[in-house]
């Protein structure tokens, strides 16, 4: 779905056909940040009882924030057994997650990517049998570089490299950053005012290359092409910081955008169809207004239009 906030002109397409939608003035902004293999299967030493450890952020050597379900009779200090691996459960965090500290092992990493399963929303249901050799290579961008996400950026999921070749033939600029997507990325809006809502921290790094790629383009009055709302984030947090493009930048970002803010480097926006009640679709609301987008959301579901993780986008003008 193509969106024109300018005439409130919506249009239907397929993906390839994005290099001709866009005249070439336009500088794209990639998330090459790679899922890794964060969901895993586990037992308690001793039992018989299998449960599920998503891992949600390495806080330390070996120590990670965790999601376990069923988490309710996993005791602190219990030995939890990951396939050839072992841990310790700690306590429960603020947040609901619990710190797992696995024993040292210098092919820890190895050893998730060999075991895990990807972290897929849970809203797509998989048999125990599943190959997930599939979605390995489904959930995630053709262009993924750098491992560290617990979720895709689902918009880079449209991209194949023949679209990616065809909009450099046609002299777009195309420019990557990184923000590894977190799980509070999802957590739903709870709060009775939208303000008290607070982002988890995600890192991001903006290269040398891509700095100087954005700096270029905004010399040459090129309109800046979001691809997803990961990349909307870390550039509006930068310009926050007033970040002039000329150097690297890196750190966390926990910005959240939702109506009302000024959006100071972003000019058009590509975005999968959310979740209601999400900083996600708070965030396209935002971007194109709140009234409008309901519209179009009603729209896509008149007309089909899968949504989510894996389902269709919209190109926001």
């Amino acid at each position: 779905m193509v969106v024109r906030r300018s005439t409130g002109e919506v249009s239907h397409h397929v993906f390839h056909e994005l290099p001709d939608l866009l005249p070439p003035e336009h500088l794209i902004v990639l998330n090459n940040t790679k899922v890794f293999p964060a969901r895993l299967r586990a037992r308690r030493e001793g039992r018989d009882e299998n449960f599920e450890v998503l891992l949600v952020q390495e806080i330390g050597q070996g120590v990670w924030r965790t999601l376990v379900r069923p988490g309710r009779k996993l005791r602190e200090g219990e030995t939890i057994l990951i396939g050839r691996l072992k841990a310790r459960a700690h306590g429960a965090c603020e947040d609901g997650t619990r710190l797992i500290e696995f024993d040292p092992r210098e092919s820890l990493p190895t050893e998730i990517e060999s075991m895990g399963e990807p972290p897929l929303p849970p809203y797509i249901r998989r048999s125990r049998d599943w190959d997930f050799s599939k979605d390995r290579e489904r959930y995630q961008t053709v262009y993924a570089r750098h491992s560290g996400s617990v979720a895709a950026p689902t918009a880079g999921l449209h991209f194949t490299p023949r679209v990616l070749e065809r909009l450099s033939e046609k002299g777009f600029r195309i420019c990557e950053i990184l923000l590894h997507v977190g799980y509070g990325t999802f957590k739903p809006v709870r709060s009775e005012e939208v303000e008290s809502h607070r982002m988890d921290p995600e890192y991001y790094e903006v290269g040398g290359q891509a700095a100087d790629c954005l700096a270029t383009g905004r010399r040459e009055g090129r309109r800046v092409l979001a691809v997803g709302t990961t990349v909307t984030r870390v550039l509006e947090h930068l310009a926050q910081r007033r970040w002039n493009a000329e150097a690297p930048a890196s750190g966390y970002c926990d910005l959240f955008i939702y109506p009302g803010h000024r959006f100071r480097w972003v000019d058009c926006l590509l975005t999968n169809f959310h979740l209601p009640k999400s900083t996600l679709f708070m965030l396209v609301c935002a971007f194109a207004g709140r009234e409008f987008m309901l519209e179009c959301y009603r729209t896509a579901m008149a007309r089909k239009y899968r949504f989510f993780s894996y389902g269709d986008c919209m190109l926001i003008l």
